[in-house]
């Protein structure tokens, strides 16, 4: 059955009567559908038919949904049926909630309200803890994944969850991990999980919706990860200076590396936080973990001047090299953002060098050389690449750019053949595309095509990376280019990370 377009508008499905696409993951699509046995309106979320291949998978699906079904609790979105088709492919009907997530509030305003925080941490917290009594986590706490039906919030994307006893990950390819924004330490390690990894993820989505910024912002997932690791955010109280210094304190062991020095519950977390608002006292977080000693020590000799002038000489210089370091990684690392129009409907970020441009209401194009660029791809298939060639080969590491155009052409559900047949459409050159993946693009799911355009005169190459989100009316095709065969560098996933569809 296909899952990955919109070829199951207006079908059946398990009894469903399907009326549009929602939303969509490389894990599963979501549709609006309608249940005429009881007249009502439905989400129904379809799985990748890749994963009922997997029968230990299917069953514990089936299982672990039909378990978050049984808890009437009412932040949690309610399931009425979590099943496989006649073709084995599985889904989960859910609830319909006609809301915002809390995703596109804090992109829409900001930092959000302290009042209007607490009730959304409070209810979210709630469901958390319901969820762990049952034995399950939820392991992809995420604004996404927040609804807001009014003053009420529930939580959702329970259907792929891990039991507290599980041995493993869901699958044997280990693909339901969470998102990097928002992982727990152990997470990020494949360590033994409990409720205490969702807990860490929420005080993530906490900081993000107290200030309106990620606790760690870093430039690819690699740095996101070790972050999460080794370092800690900037205090919320710096970033959001209206709030009382307790509030770091209650934030700090939520966000402790270690499980074991968090809260018991999120709710016992969201209370001290709220608590800590108010002005009233709270625990202080508990003590760091103990530092492993080498495995043999000197012994003990009488404290002297010079090793603690010698420590402190060498702590200077530790603190020198590393504020060097830093100056010369952020050298240049200056950055502007494209703002949101007709041709190209959504922001991102680019070097501050770069130079932004929107042709009609055709396309959007960044880069150091946008002028040569911008001829070459407003001229389609027989585009001349003359001018571009002088680029690639007189200035390779400048030939360099993001490119992002809407189409009814473009599917984030295409093959490889059908995405080259595509583009061969809107872009200039010969294309070659490799195997969609998916992935993310900022906030929003996407679809990723690797490849690259070649000069069939030249036969010089431009690499791509590119991206094509859903969005109604059109899909957007989001494009990183470089004079390279591959383009997956920091730049890459630094405007990545930044899309943001309007």
């Amino acid at each position: 059955m296909p899952v990955n377009d919109r070829s199951l508008v207006g079908q059946e499905v398990a009894g469903y009567y399907i009326e549009d696409i929602v939303g969509k993951g490389g894990m599963a699509v979501v549709y609006l559908a309608l249940d005429p046995r009881l007249s009502r309106r439905v989400a129904l979320k379809i799985l990748n038919p890749v994963l009922s291949v997997d029968d230990r998978f299917r069953q514990r699906f089936i299982l672990e949904s039909r378990t978050v079904a049984s808890i009437e609790h009412p932040n949690i979105i309610p399931i009425y049926e979590a099943n496989a088709d006649d073709d084995g492919v599985l889904y989960i009907a859910m609830r319909y909630v006609d809301g915002l997530d809390l995703r596109r509030l804090i992109y829409d305003r900001g930092a959000l309200p302290i009042g209007q925080g607490n009730q959304i941490f409070a209810q979210v917290a709630a469901a958390l803890d319901a969820a762990h009594a049952h034995d399950l986590i939820h392991r992809d706490v995420k604004p996404a994944n927040i609804l807001l039906a009014g003053d009420h919030v529930y939580l959702t994307d329970f259907g792929i969850t891990k039991h507290r006893t599980s041995i493993s990950g869901l699958t044997q390819t280990d693909q339901f991990i969470g998102t990097p924004r928002y992982m727990s330490p152990e997470q990020i390690n494949k360590e033994h999980i409990d409720g205490r990894c969702d807990q860490y993820a929420l005080a993530c989505v906490t900081y993000e919706a107290l200030s309106g910024r990620l606790p760690f912002q870093r430039d690819n997932d690699i740095a996101l990860l070790w972050a999460h690791l080794a370092e800690q955010p900037t205090p919320l109280s710096q970033v959001r200076p209206e709030l009382p210094l307790e509030v770091d304190r209650v934030m700090m062991r939520a966000l402790a590396k270690s499980p074991e020095q968090r809260y018991p519950t999120c709710t016992a977390f969201v209370s001290a936080l709220r608590d800590a608002i108010s002005g009233h006292s709270v625990e202080l977080s508990p003590p760091p973990a103990p530092v492993a000693r080498p495995a043999k020590e000197k012994k003990a000799g009488r404290p002297g001047r010079l090793p603690l002038v010698l420590f402190t000489v060498v702590a200077a210089v530790a603190a020198m090299a590393l504020v060097a370091l830093l100056i010369m990684t952020q050298k240049g690392d200056s950055w502007s953002r494209y703002q949101s129009t007709v041709a190209a409907p959504v922001t991102f970020d680019y070097p501050a060098g770069w130079t932004a441009r929107t042709h009609g209401d055709l396309f959007a194009l960044a880069s150091p050389h946008v002028g040569e660029f911008e001829g070459m791809f407003v001229s389609g298939a027989a585009a001349d690449w003359t001018a571009v060639n002088q680029v690639i080969t007189g200035d390779p590491d400048n030939a360099v750019g993001v490119y992002v155009q809407v189409s009814d052409a473009l599917s984030a559900g295409a093959n490889s053949a059908q995405m080259k047949a595509t583009l061969e459409g809107l872009l200039p050159g010969e294309i070659v595309v490799d195997q969609p993946v998916p992935d993310r693009a900022g906030d929003s799911d996407a679809t990723r095509y690797d490849g690259s355009l070649r000069d069939r005169n030249s036969g010089n190459r431009l690499g791509f990376v590119s991206y094509v989100i859903d969005r109604k009316p059109k899909p957007v095709l989001v494009m990183y280019f470089c004079a390279k065969n591959r383009c997956d560098d920091a730049t890459q996933s630094r405007v990545r990370q930044s899309v943001t569809l309007s």
